[in-house]
């Protein structure tokens, strides 16, 4: 399948590799990172397991994002300002093996400022609540992406974005990238995986055109 994204189109991979590897497992991962030339986006856990994982995978980026067992999907962003002396650590050693690292963070300022002070170098902008309609989102999402910025971090955004909702959000200029998974894939079994592609990046590239 991921071979499949980047004959397709695909920029980059996203994988998740659950504590419970409830998603992909250990050995999809050794592959995935083995065979695939595109940029690999390891989504994980700030554990000490996953930390070891990740620094003898070594893909381009990881993304370090909150994991609750019930959970189909992740469900919201990180509390960096809660956990930044368990952070600190785990980051310096991602950053130490050449592995960009990224914070699945709700669009809070708060949260901005403590990935910073963590060290991570992207934040990845929870935009759920927009993809669900909440009030004032799309608001928040500006605002926070220009924090981001001004903070010297990359901003990166993904969660719940579909064709239909995807145009605002890639409009925004501070955004360097967006990580669609969940629904390509659906798209994908009605229309097969080049067309879903071609019409999202198409989506993408409109929108920064204005």
């Amino acid at each position: 399948m991921a071979l499949g994204c980047v004959a397709a189109g695909a920029d980059g991979i996203t994988i998740h590799l659950r504590e419970d590897r409830r998603h992909i497992r250990d050995a999809d991962a050794i592959k995935i990172c083995a065979e695939i030339t595109a940029p690999i986006n390891l989504e994980m856990a700030a554990t000490e397991e996953m930390t070891a994982i990740a620094c003898g995978l070594k893909p381009h980026g990881v993304c370090i994002v909150p994991e609750r067992r019930a959970e189909i999907t992740t469900e919201g962003g990180l509390d960096v300002v809660s956990h930044q002396d368990q952070l600190k650590p785990l980051i310096a050693r991602l950053n130490a093996a050449g592995i960009v690292v990224s914070l699945f963070v709700d669009p809070d300022f708060a949260q901005l400022h403590a990935a910073l002070a963590v060290g991570a170098a992207v934040v990845e902008l929870h935009t759920g609540a927009y993809a669900n309609h909440k009030p004032g989102e799309l608001a928040r999402l500006t605002a926070a992406a220009r924090l981001t910025t001004q903070l010297g971090l990359e901003c990166h955004a993904g969660h719940g974005l579909t064709y239909e909702n995807v145009t605002p959000v890639a409009a925004l200029p501070e955004i360097r990238e967006l990580n669609i998974g969940h629904y390509l894939m659906g798209e994908a079994l009605l229309v097969g995986l080049p067309e879903t592609i071609r019409h999202m990046k198409g989506l993408m590239a409109a929108a920064r055109q204005g």
